[in-house]
Order: C-alpha cells, then sequence, then structure tokens
C-alpha cells in the first residue's frame, strides 16, 4: 500500500511525536514549516477551550507560510488524542478538531472505531500507537489507516520489544503506513528505520531541547548532559510503563533503582486530579545525540543532513 498522499513527499521522513505538556502551537508549527510533521497532544491545551485558540493559530499561520511559500510547503500537523476512557474531555477536543478538519489524528492508549469513523469523516487519517503485534492488528481492525510502533528505548509511554522484532512482525501482514519510535535522535536513524521496513521516524525527546519547546530550562540541560543510562523505565507516575530522566526521579526523593509498580487501573488523563509526579520528566534513551538547546528548525535542519550523508554513505559502499 502506498503512503497516503497527506505523507507522501515530505522533505524529511519523520513525524515529530506529541510531547505531553511540552508540545504547543509555536513548536508544532516550526516542526511543519521546516518539513516534518508537526505534533501535539489535546490535552496540552488548559483549559479545554483554548485549544480552539490553538489549532486556530496553527491552521492560519501554515496557510499563511504555504501562501508565502507555493514551492516549500509547510508539512501537514497532527493531534495526539487520549483514547482512554479516563479522558474526560474526548468528545470535546474530538468536535473541536472537527472543526478545523485536523489531517493528522494520533490516537493512543487504545483504539476505538468511532473516533476512527469521525476522523474520517473530515477527511483525515488516523495513526495509531502500538507497543506490540497484537494491538497492531487490534488498531487496524477498529479502522486505523497506519501505526506507529513504539519500541523500546522511546520516551514517555514505551514498549519493551526490539524494534527489529516489532517492525518486522507487523510487515508480514501490514502494509500500510508505519512510523517507528524508539531512541531516534539522528538522520542515521530515521535512515534505519526505514531500512528495516517503516515508512516513517517518530521523534521526541530530541524536540524538548528546543527553543520553543514548552519546557523548563532545567528540563532541556538534562536532556542535553544525559545518556542512555540515565534513563528509568517505571510504571509508577502514570500507571503505564514509560521512561524517565534519572535525575529528575533523584530530584523528587525517589531512588530509581527501587521505584514500587503501580496500580494501572488507576492510571488518568485528561481529569481534573492534582498530578502527583509533574516534575518527573519523560525521556527517550536517543538523546545521546541531543548536545545543545536549539531551535526546532535548526534541530531539523541537522537531521536531514545526517540523513542525507547516510544515504551517501550507503551509496558508496
Amino acid at each position: 500500500m502506498a503512503l497516503p498522499d497527506i505523507l507522501k513527499n515530505l522533505p524529511l521522513p519523520v513525524i515529530g511525536s506529541p510531547l505531553f505538556i511540552i508540545s504547543n502551537p509555536k513548536l508544532v508549527i516550526e516542526q511543519c514549516k521546516a518539513g516534518v510533521v508537526g505534533s501535539m497532544p489535546a490535552l496540552n491545551a488548559r483549559p479545554a477551550e483554548l485549544l480552539d485558540e490553538w489549532l486556530a493559530e496553527i491552521t492560519e499561520t501554515l496557510a499563511a507560510y504555504n501562501k508565502a511559500n507555493p514551492d516549500k510547503p509547510a508539512a501537514p500537523f497532527a493531534i495526539n488524542q487520549i483514547v482512554h476512557k479516563s479522558n474526560e474531555r474526548l468528545e470535546h477536543d474530538m468536535a473541536v478538531c472537527a472543526k478545523y478538519k485536523v489531517p493528522i489524528v494520533i490516537t493512543s492508549l487504545g483504539a476505538r472505531e468511532d473516533v476512527n469513523q469521525a476522523v474520517h469523516a473530515w477527511g483525515g487519517i488516523v495513526l495509531h500507537d502500538i507497543i506490540n503485534n497484537k494491538f497492531a492488528r487490534k488498531a487496524i481492525e477498529k479502522g486505523a489507516d497506519g501505526l506507529i510502533a513504539v519500541a523500546a528505548g522511546a520516551g514517555g509511554h514505551a514498549g519493551v520489544k526490539s524494534p527489529f522484532a516489532l517492525v518486522q512482525e507487523i510487515r508480514e501482514w501490514f502494509d500500510g503506513p508505519l512510523a517507528l519510535s524508539g531512541s531516534m535522535a539522528t538522520g542515521d536513524a530515521v535512515l534505519a528505520a526505514q531500512a528495516m521496513g517503516a515508512d516513517l521516524a517518530y521523534i521526541g525527546s530530541a524536540f524538548i531541547a528546543t527553543e520553543e519547546a514548552r519546557a523548563s530550562a532545567d528540563y532541556k540541560q538534562m536532556i542535553v548532559d544525559s545518556n542512555s543510562d540515565d534513563i528509568v523505565y517505571s510504571n509508577l507516575f502514570t500507571g503505564v510503563h514509560g521512561n524517565y530522566l534519572r535525575g529528575s526521579v533523584v530530584a523528587a526523593g525517589l531512588d530509581p533503582d527501587n521505584l514500587p509498580e503501580s496500580d494501572p487501573s488507576k492510571m488518568n488523563f485528561g481529569g481534573g486530579a492534582a498530578k502527583a509526579w509533574k516534575d518527573i520528566w519523560g525521556s527517550g534513551q536517543g538523546i545521546g545525540a541531543v548536545k545543545q538547546v536549539v531551535p526546532a528548525g535548526e534541530l531539523v535542519a541537522r537531521l536531514k543532513r545526517e540523513y542525507a550523508a547516510a544515504r551517501q554513505r550507503l551509496a558508496l559502499a
């Protein structure tokens, strides 16, 4: 199956993954203008009414950019929806996405036919986060257009599967759009993802250390100063296993090597409960490649140079 038109001809085959709390219109716009799919979680807009303003800003700014740059249009943008039953805002946020005909919706924590049908009704496509082949099959059966394989080493909620195993198993039965997530922070990794069968790379943690990201200066600096040895895998903070920066766990007064297990039934997304772990910072294992805080456009430019160099290196081998 060929990629849908909206994902064809990207200057770089990358989706900037939606970063909880951190992604905002400024980051999304700069990602898209640089030629990669920019995205953010709908839940980052708080209160809920702010989502309408944010989507207006994104769509209007990108439309103006495209008008001024017809030979170099911006990449499309995506909105992430947590479809878990604890997300009390889902109906509201989907209605706002429908109003702006959001081109790509990334769904997480559950596959739902009604959500997929709603997105298709306004002409959008759905990419669904999965951590194993079983969930991948379920997502496609329920009408998702494509998959995001969240392999070991990804930031935030992540699985434990090797990307080699996960992509291989999915490609045995699915030939549609497939993005790969997990320790992606270089152009070399983007090409490697394609070589093993994915269409796109899904990059998140590297974008935390950008000027536009809505992360604290300390968070950005910890990304720069850390590497894969500084990542802790735990389900304590949300009820779902994820990867976090060791330094932020220590700063919270916890022993990163002896974290208790959480009850998955208590996970909460989008509710009004106080966030007990707001200073626990998510990150993937690929951050050793992040050496400084830069504008998002500069990060994408680096990825493009590395991707081109990797292609050239293999062509000459």
